[in-house]
């Protein structure tokens, strides 16, 4: 059942590097979130849009809002990504055990094996208050739109 605005988020536990692991009950209580899952790292779109969330990091901070963002690459494949893009936000891994978490939010596409473009903001209560889920070639536009379903708390 897809998650809706409105719903409790679920729970996820993924790799971030080796030795590091990011879980939503990380940012409940402290700060807003953004969980974006994406297909595929390196691709053109994904790039693109790894990038806009860098460009507009400063926006989500200071709506007191943390970036994850999310696929089923490994996790060293994602911070080797991550370095090359000079992103300042966490990269994190649905790899293992393969696309639970993107499963969790249903967007895992099992077909190709990988998350769709899908987008969550979580308050600081883990209540989901807004989401955009899109196909693979589609553009998610840019991702600050989200940042006016919630103020700073």
């Amino acid at each position: 059942m897809a998650i809706a605005t409105g719903d409790r988020a679920p729970e996820f536990d993924l790799e971030e590097a080796q030795g590091r692991r990011v879980r939503l009950r990380d940012f409940v209580g402290r700060c807003n979130l953004l969980l974006a899952f994406h297909p595929f790292a390196w691709t053109p779109v994904c790039t693109e849009e790894a990038l806009d969330l860098q460009e507009n990091l400063e926006h989500f901070r200071s709506a007191d809002t943390e970036v994850v963002w999310v696929s089923c690459d490994a996790a060293p494949a994602r911070q080797a990504w991550k370095r090359e893009l000079g992103a300042e936000y966490v990269f994190a891994s649905d790899f293992w055990s393969h696309g639970v978490a993107s499963r969790a939010y249903d967007v895992f596409d099992e077909e190709r094996g990988a998350p769709l473009r899908g987008t969550f903001l979580i308050d600081r209560s883990g209540i989901v208050i807004w989401t955009l889920v899109t196909g693979y070639e589609s553009r998610r536009g840019r991702l600050t739109e989200g940042l006016g379903a919630t103020a700073p708390r």
